[in-house]
């Protein structure tokens, strides 16, 4: 991406009275950031519902001053700016309607990983939410050795996940609530410093942002809309945790919990989830991994492959689905979002027609089969 553009979209970022929501309405309509700024004076002929405020911002000159020293910032520390236009987005988060559209990332691994997970809970874990963090990454390792593992690097289980996962050799992002001049709780610099080889940091926030409480309540839905799943280790009735849960559960993600004893403080938001069915009771990566049908996706031999002549009428895009679906016989529909990059709006309908033609089956929990 050029330098304008990235420049433009830094300042779209820093414009006052947007929200990811207005912006991303903006990018849309307007199809670059730069012609938002290049428009900025009959911006309500494209976007009639744009605030006073916003208009105003975009014709000033600070949105750009701050722009200017954010690339600089991210140009001299190594930092990866990911716009929601680039093939580097994640791309399960970009089908989130309250998305950023712009992330901030340092590190080396992979934020479209074929499988990705996300491990919350309390910042009081007990020695029992520990246990269950680092005997479930390890069990999960061994079936998928390349998920994965995100969290917000905060006290308790949030760090327990990432340094379980560091252990065991998965590749780990911890979600910031502030800028990457700085870690936050700086207790956790070193396990935020060896994440950098093996997974990274990512946040919304430009550099010079403090960890503000309003901060970790917005980056939960960063967290929730990486992954395929939430997993809640730990919680009280009350916390983080709980809505990112929730989050989760509006992006129509998987979410988990494990259960605790009955009178257990730090048991009783996650045994919450469970009885009110907002999760689904998890003890093992074993249950995991069946209820998200991973094993169907690996394990099922790949049916006799079927080519493109025997569906003479399917489009470049349903070609690639069908190839996807030839590999691996079944799949879950964001595992297709993810390999295909076609966005989850046009995927589901194209696997709605799909299904229409005789070639796929959908089945329950989202997962398609390739018919032959």
């Amino acid at each position: 991406m050029k330098d304008e553009e990235l420049l433009a979209f830094i300042a779209l970022s820093e414009t006052p009275g947007l929200g990811s929501l207005g912006a991303r309405h903006l990018i849309d309509v307007m199809e670059t950031a730069e012609n938002i700024f290049r428009e900025r004076k009959n911006i309500t002929k494209f976007a009639p519902d744009i605030s006073e405020r916003a208009v105003k911002a975009l014709d000033t000159a600070e949105p750009f001053r701050r722009a200017e020293q954010e690339l600089r910032f991210v140009q001299e520390n190594h930092v990866q700016c990911l716009p929601i236009t680039s093939e580097e987005y994640p791309s399960r988060l970009r089908e989130c309607p309250d998305a950023p559209i712009l992330l901030y990332y340092k590190g080396k691994g992979k934020l479209n990983a074929l499988k990705a997970v996300s491990m919350v809970g309390t910042r009081n874990a007990t020695p029992y939410g520990k246990q269950l963090c680092g005997s479930f990454l390890k069990e999960l390792k061994e079936a998928f050795p390349e998920t994965l593992v995100a969290s917000g690097l905060a006290y308790g289980i949030d760090i327990a996940a990432h340094r379980a996962a560091l252990a065991c050799g998965l590749p780990t992002v911890a979600v910031l609530a502030h800028g990457l001049d700085r870690i936050y709780p700086s207790l956790h610099k070193d396990a935020a410093e060896e994440m950098q080889e093996h997974g990274g940091i990512l946040t919304e926030y430009p550099s010079g942002t403090n960890p503000d409480r309003q901060n970790f309540v917005k980056r939960n839905r960063i967290i929730a809309g990486i992954s395929d799943a939430t997993i809640v280790v730990e919680s009280a009735l009350k916390g983080g945790s709980l809505i990112t849960a929730r989050i989760a559960g509006s992006y129509g993600r998987d979410c988990f919990a494990f259960p605790g004893r009955a009178g257990d403080t730090f048991s009783a938001g996650c045994n919450k989830l469970i009885s009110s069915k907002q999760a689904e009771l998890v003890q093992s990566a074993k249950d995991f991994i069946e209820a998200m049908c991973w094993e169907t996706e690996e394990k099922e031999p790949a049916p006799q492959a079927i080519q493109r002549e025997l569906f003479p009428d399917v489009s470049p895009e349903e070609q690639a689905i069908i190839s996807c679906l030839q590999k691996n016989n079944e799949l879950q529909t964001d595992t297709l979002v993810v390999r295909t990059n076609i966005p989850i709006q046009k995927m589901n309908a194209l696997l709605i027609e799909m299904e229409l033609k005789g070639i796929i089956k959908r089945l329950a929990g989202g997962t398609n089969r390739l018919l032959g």
